[in-house]
């Protein structure tokens, strides 16, 4: 399995119940799918470089996981179908990418 990382941005005149909904969604997903989420963060409300839909602003989420690489495939589609997600970049991550993402996970752990 690969392990990959998705950034997703959300609508911003959505509720923090909605936000959490969202997010589970997903999660739940890939977890029907033999995937593993391994970390999320919620980067919160965030101002968007250009518009999207007409908004300036979005909720950002990152979620890493393994997944077999078939589960992508279906989680793009049920992101492109969900009228609460923005836009979303999925990545599979590399080596070094991973061991980034766990000094990054680290050092944030320090400062929570």
């Amino acid at each position: 399995m690969n392990q990959y990382e998705t950034v997703f941005i959300m609508n911003p005149v959505l509720s923090e119940d909605q936000v959490r909904e969202t997010v589970e969604k997903f999660q739940g997903l890939l977890e029907s799918k033999d995937g593993k989420v391994l970390h999320n963060e919620n980067w919160g409300l965030k101002k968007l470089a250009y518009p999207i839909q007409h908004k300036r602003s979005g909720f950002y989420h990152l979620m890493e996981f393994t997944a077999p690489g078939e589960v992508i495939n279906s989680l793009e589609v049920e992101m492109k179908r969900d009228e609460r997600i923005m836009r979303f970049l999925t990545v599979r991550m590399d080596k070094d990418h991973q061991e980034y993402a766990k000094v990054r996970r680290k050092k944030m752990q320090k400062t929570a």
